[in-house]
């Protein structure tokens, strides 16, 4: 169920930050300089879902539509394809249901790549 309370949703998006912060997600970064007016959603659930464990997933779909963690997912993780194979094959099968993981990630892989050479 999703929260709809703004301020219950705003508190769990400063506690996914803190958590990325102290995974050292943002290592490019001065941590001072990340905030959540600086982050958006899409940023925040691909962050989220590349360094921190299940228990932090979980909170993202208490604040945000499956439909925008799944869109912010396919735009943001899939397209780094080998690199995160192993995690986004996991995703693809735990998250997002795909009784083929490996033939959903690849025919995502492949619109990625011919949307980018149209």
């Amino acid at each position: 169920m999703i929260v709809k309370s703004q301020d219950r949703i705003k508190e769990i998006k400063g506690t996914l930050l803190e958590q990325l912060k102290e995974e050292k997600a943002f290592w490019s970064y001065d941590p001072e300089t990340v905030s959540l007016k600086n982050l958006c959603d899409d940023q925040l659930i691909a962050m989220t879902l590349r360094y921190l464990d299940l228990e932090e997933i979980k909170q993202l779909f208490l604040i945000f539509p499956y439909k925008k963690i799944k869109e912010a997912w396919k735009r943001l993780l899939v397209p780094e394809g080998d690199y995160l194979y192993t995690l986004n094959r996991f995703f693809a099968w735990y998250y997002f249901k795909s009784k083929n993981p490996d033939a959903y990630l690849k025919s995502l892989q492949t619109r990625h790549l011919n949307s980018m050479f149209r």
